[in-house]
């Protein structure tokens, strides 16, 4: 599924999913998109796949997948990938399955959180890249 065809993640009793919203003492760096775990998901840009990742230290079955162009970086999370690392991906093409997070936060809006840094490595929100592929 594209991203850009997920609804935004309303709040929840874990907070909200627009970029910036409160994470306690934190911002949210990215944009929640709802779905159901298994949805497939397809890659925001083209690019090559710079980092299958981790984003809980304590927990290794979660997944993320970065994707990199131009010197921005691409990460969509609560994936499990099935693309590796150095690969080279076409916008929309298949890159993994979203994963469900009820194991680890009971009652969240099941969801892939999508973020975007550039190339001074400061995180950017990433609302504007949705809205302009909806077109």
């Amino acid at each position: 599924m594209h991203l850009y065809e997920m609804p935004f993640r309303r709040c929840d009793g874990h907070g909200c999913g627009g970029f910036g919203d409160s994470r306690g003492a934190r911002k949210h760096n990215g944009v929640d998109l709802a779905c159901r775990p298994g949805t497939p998901v397809n890659s925001p840009v083209s690019g090559r796949v710079t980092k299958l990742g981790y984003p809980y230290g304590d927990d290794l079955s979660f997944r993320y997948v970065e994707i990199s162009t131009n010197g921005y970086r691409y990460r969509v999370f609560y994936v499990e990938p099935t693309v590796a690392e150095g690969d080279e991906v076409s916008r929309d093409s298949f890159i993994g399955q979203s994963q469900s997070l009820n194991g680890r936060y009971s009652d969240i809006t099941e969801h892939v959180h999508f973020e975007v840094m550039n190339p001074a490595g400061e995180i950017v929100d990433p609302t504007p890249i949705i809205f302009a592929q909806q077109r």
